[in-house]
């Protein structure tokens, strides 16, 4: 487990790379804030295990029965989290696996305790499993509390080098250029540079 910002993309990448020439699956989720009320644990849950069941040669049978005994029900229920969760501990047992689950703050908060135990659940069950998440600082606390002593954390923050970039990269993009002189975007960069809080 990590706690950054803006990290996981880099993370992502590098696994990625690392799933072509190894037998690795992993599997990502982004929380985002806009789209919060939908993305349940359900939801969450359910995309991770189809990435990972998406590269696999074949299907187990126990995740193909479950499916189908779904499809038998009037309607078509929808998976619940605990049996999303048996099957997220059954191809995680497969092979290694990597699951990144960034900015997990942005979810819910009445979600964040339901993810984080799931992916405790999966831990337990598959030794070849590593979990990657990215947050920040004030649910560390309950990233701990889940996941226990096994959970390494990481603060990252930004340089102020990093942060004027940023701001004079978007700067840069804005369409009405004409608006701005020199002067008032280095005023605007030394007053967001100066008002960034220590860690």
């Amino acid at each position: 487990m990590a706690l950054s910002i803006g990290a996981s993309s880099l993370v992502v990448d590098r696994l990625c790379d690392r799933a072509g020439e190894q037998n690795i699956a992993v599997a990502c989720f982004y929380v985002d804030f806009a789209a919060r009320e939908e993305q349940s644990p359900t939801n969450m849950l359910g995309s991770l295990l189809k990435q990972i069941v998406a590269g696999l040669e074949r299907i187990p049978e126990e995740i193909r029965e479950t499916f189908q005994n779904h499809k038998k029900v009037i309607g078509g229920r929808g998976l619940r989290v605990p049996e999303i969760v048996k099957m997220l501990q059954t191809v995680t047992s497969l092979q290694r696996t990597f699951i990144c689950v960034d900015a997990l703050d942005e979810c819910v908060e009445g979600h964040q305790p339901e993810v984080l135990s799931s992916l405790r659940q999966i831990l337990e069950k598959s030794s070849n499993t590593r979990i990657f998440l990215t947050a920040r600082r004030h649910i560390r606390g309950e990233m701990e509390r889940h996941l226990g002593p096994r959970a390494a954390t990481l603060s990252v923050k930004p340089s102020n080098n990093d942060i004027v970039g940023y701001i004079r990269m978007r700067l840069s993009k804005d369409r009405c250029r004409d608006a701005m002189d020199g002067s008032l975007e280095a005023e605007i960069i030394k007053s967001i540079a100066k008002n960034i809080p220590e860690t």
